[in-house]
């Protein structure tokens, strides 16, 4: 009993001295995170974990201008502002300086050059140079664009996008004039107003749904207003003849602004009135802007596709004083 009493006590012994000795081993910090990050790629891997370089002239970010922060690919931590970016020539990003702290450096094993490390988790950026005299601060932070990621500048005052919607017979013509316009960014035919889900063209054409051939318009109203998309868009159709626009004859081709706001219904029907004390018997109708389902593809850019001309739209100044 007394030996297996012993026996015992320096098993126990043995597992706490063994415990004592593995807590006391420096952790590998790179493997830790690499298994804690496992979305890197095997490039960015090698290159941010085991400190391998990119080619030269290739990376994403060797020409990338836009406003905002390079961040660490592995952890996210801030390393540089893009006003401390700068071309060198050399093949690689460069920053002339960092964000305070974000930086941390080491002697490469040889000796001959300094290595940057993101000082949050010690990924493997790149080198810093002094000495070039490349820009007034002296210094060329040269980083792998696969060590680094970018968060741009949200600017606050930035003015979205807005939409409108324009019915005034054959979507072809409708969308190759208004997407012309310097502002629109995109024009795309369509059907509004009816009564069934995802119709189609010949569904359409045989007026069984209720729906207006439509034109959606994207437009950045700091280049282009919606007065004037309106404006355009009652000299490019005649807005007096009622459930046809040429020679195409139906409802599916009638006169119609699809507003999306009281801003826009108001714009519209100054512009409706202006006409009319000219003298002309307006027919387009104001509606709310209703679900857009897009037309299919081979009537989207109908005429850049084929080359033609619209047969039916043509501009007439009638907003001339």
């Amino acid at each position: 009993m007394r030996i297996t009493s012993i026996l015992s006590r320096a098993f126990l012994v043995g597992i706490l001295l063994s415990t004592v000795w593995l807590l006391a081993q420096p952790i590998n910090r790179e493997a830790s995170l690499v298994m804690a990050n496992p979305k890197l790629t095997p490039e960015e891997e090698r290159i941010i974990v085991h400190k391998g370089t990119e080619p030269p002239f290739t990376g994403k970010y060797l020409d990338h201008h836009e406003d905002g922060t390079y961040t660490c690919k592995r952890c996210g931590a801030p390393l540089y502002r893009s006003a401390d970016k700068f071309n060198s020539g050399c093949g690689w990003p460069s920053f002339d300086d960092e964000i305070e702290g974000a930086i941390k450096r080491q002697p490469d094993p040889d000796g001959r050059r300094t290595e940057i490390l993101c000082a949050a988790c010690d990924a493997h950026l790149g080198h810093v140079f002094k000495g070039e005299k490349m820009t007034p601060k002296d210094t060329r932070h040269c980083v792998n664009s696969l060590s680094i990621g970018f968060t741009p500048t949200v600017d606050e005052k930035a003015t979205p996008p807005e939409t409108a919607y324009f019915a005034g017979g054959c979507f072809w013509g409708v969308e190759h004039l208004l997407e012309q316009q310097e502002g629109v960014l995109q024009a795309r035919s369509g059907y509004m107003g009816g009564h069934v889900e995802t119709p189609s063209y010949k569904q359409v054409c045989e007026g069984l749904t209720g729906h207006v051939e439509t034109v959606e318009v994207v437009f950045d109203p700091r280049k282009i207003s919606y007065e004037s998309l309106a404006k355009l868009f009652f000299e490019i159709h005649d807005p007096t003849q009622k459930m046809r626009q040429g020679p195409d004859v139906g409802e599916q081709y009638r006169s119609v602004v699809f507003v999306t706001n009281e801003i826009q219904k108001a714009t519209a029907q100054g512009l409706i009135d202006t006409l009319k004390a000219k003298g002309l018997d307006v027919a387009t109708s104001l509606e709310p802007a209703a679900t857009f389902w897009p037309a299919e593809d081979y009537h989207q850019d109908y005429y850049k596709k084929t080359g033609k001309a619209p047969y039916c739209h043509h501009r007439v100044k009638r907003f001339e004083k």
